[in-house]
């Protein structure tokens, strides 16, 4: 899919002014994740008689720093809490089912936020099947299904933009329909108060979308009835010093790329010293004899002899050797602190801190305190993230939960409060955060249920009724488990 045709086809028929410059950039910093850029890692080497294409040693840094940026925001230890009527919808009973394990919702926000992190960008859409619609308007139906697309900045066209962020957008992807490729444009637009859906099918040809019929199952136009927008945004939350791209978020990456270079660089004469580091040997001539094809033989190629009688000894001179060994240096130690160099220059760049990739660890233990102060970066920009995580998963979880009412006919209250708790355990240890929870709970700014929610494995219907026998039995709601 080209998204400059997509763009095109959007500016000529709706009269829109996008540019698509900005794409140029997501298509670097997407190379960059998935390892190989080539006007870097590629080079030519020129020869007397010809030129040979060459590829750098790489170490893939760049898929590294959005594994780990991913791995800390959103993991197994990462809860939403939308209230008791909306808990068994989304999670099932005790959080082990629900809508989000038909959607495998944690796995795949893990996957868009690396993903995020990587392009700049990532959204989450709301699609359903067998979705009842009528007069245009979408109807409450028990049979009919949420699905969830994922897709990242290359697929992303905001349209409208407002001091809340992305109001109107247009998504476009490539499908795959019966052994057939298309390009899938869908726009979500707020039109007097409610969003309208629509869904146009394309194939391209000469730089052109030419339209198609629609799949069967697929309406052209729907509206929601509701401004609950039915798509989430999630960006890296940094600011941008690109002044394209309205609407859309910078990579992680895009402040690092000298640093990404930095690190192959290094690694590129590690791995290069060795490959050319093996033992040489050079033969003198009179040691060498050719056969019936014209191959020049060495003693060495001779497998049953150990001694070949050359000659009557007066070949060599006075001072030459019959053979020079060399072995060359492979610098171990000098390549070594450069990779090591290049690792804490990126770390830097991209929000750990210096010390996050180090393979001179010492493996010894240190406190939760002496860890929160070597890693004060990582801490404070995992915080800063945290915020455009949580806001992001809000906004789907609303989203679902509006459409369990609205599309599926579930007893669900998409106005409820939704909290989303993350995993801190980079910064204290699991130990420290029941203890610091627990005097929460004595204070009273946290009530005792969900202590027992979060850290003894409870459901809250069953942590809420726990907690009421303790208080009658002992008449303190604060009783210490």
């Amino acid at each position: 899919m080209n998204i400059s045709t997509v763009i095109d086809y959007l500016n000529k028929t709706y009269g829109y002014s996008i540019k698509s410059s900005y794409y140029s950039r997501i298509d670097e910093w997407k190379k960059w994740w998935q390892g190989f850029y080539e006007p870097f890692h590629q080079f030519v080497e020129k020869h007397e008689d010809k030129s040979v294409n060459r590829e750098l040693f790489c170490m893939k840094m760049g898929k590294k720093v959005c594994e780990d940026w991913a791995s800390l925001l959103m993991n197994d230890k990462t809860r939403v809490d939308a209230g008791d009527i909306n808990q068994k919808f989304l999670q099932g009973e005790n959080n082990v089912g629900g809508l989000f394990r038909d959607l495998a919702f944690w796995l795949r926000e893990n996957e868009l936020i690396e993903r995020a992190w990587a392009t700049g960008t990532g959204a989450a859409v709301l699609r359903f099947e067998n979705m009842l619609v009528e007069n245009g308007t979408v109807k409450p139906d028990e049979n009919s299904r949420i699905r969830v697309a994922y897709l990242t900045a290359d697929s992303i066209i905001p349209l409208t933009i407002n001091e809340r962020g992305v109001q109107d957008v247009a998504f476009a992807s490539e499908v795959t329909n019966l052994g057939k490729t298309y390009t899938y444009i869908e726009t979500h637009i707020l039109v007097n108060g409610e969003y309208e859906i629509r869904n146009a099918y394309f194939i391209e040809e000469n730089d052109t979308l030419k339209p198609v019929e629609l799949p069967p199952g697929i309406v052209e136009t729907y509206r929601t009835g509701s401004d609950v927008p039915l798509f989430s945004l999630i960006s890296p939350n940094i600011v941008k010093n690109i002044s394209e791209g309205k609407g859309l978020g910078m990579s992680i990456l895009a402040n690092a790329i000298d640093q990404l270079k930095g690190v192959d660089l290094a690694y590129n004469n590690f791995c290069r010293d060795f490959k050319l580091g093996g033992k040489k040997v050079f033969y003198d001539q009179s040691l060498t004899r050719t056969d019936a094809q014209g191959h020049t033989i060495t003693p060495d190629d001779i497998a049953q002899s150990l001694f070949l009688r050359v000659g009557d000894g007066d070949g060599l001179g006075d001072d030459r050797k019959p053979i020079t060994e060399y072995n060359p240096s492979l610098r171990v130690e000098e390549n070594t602190a450069g990779v090591q160099a290049a690792l804490d220059y990126l770390s830097l760049r991209v929000g750990f801190g210096t010390k996050h990739y180090q393979f001179n660890a010492s493996g010894s233990v240190v406190t939760a305190t002496q860890y929160t102060g070597d890693k004060q970066d990582l801490v404070q920009n995992a915080a800063k993230h945290c915020i455009a995580v949580e806001h992001h998963v809000q906004q789907i979880v609303r989203a679902l939960l509006w459409a369990g009412k609205y599309v599926l006919g579930q007893n669900v209250d998409p106005d409820t409060s939704i909290t989303v708790e993350f995993d801190d355990s980079y910064i204290i240890d699991k130990e420290t955060q029941k203890q610091q929870f627990w005097q929460y709970v004595l204070s009273g700014k946290f009530p005792f249920w969900r202590y027992l929610v979060r850290f003894e494995g409870y459901s809250e219907t069953d942590a809420k009724e726990i907690a009421q026998e303790s208080s009658s039995a002992v008449g303190d709601p604060y009783v210490k488990p």
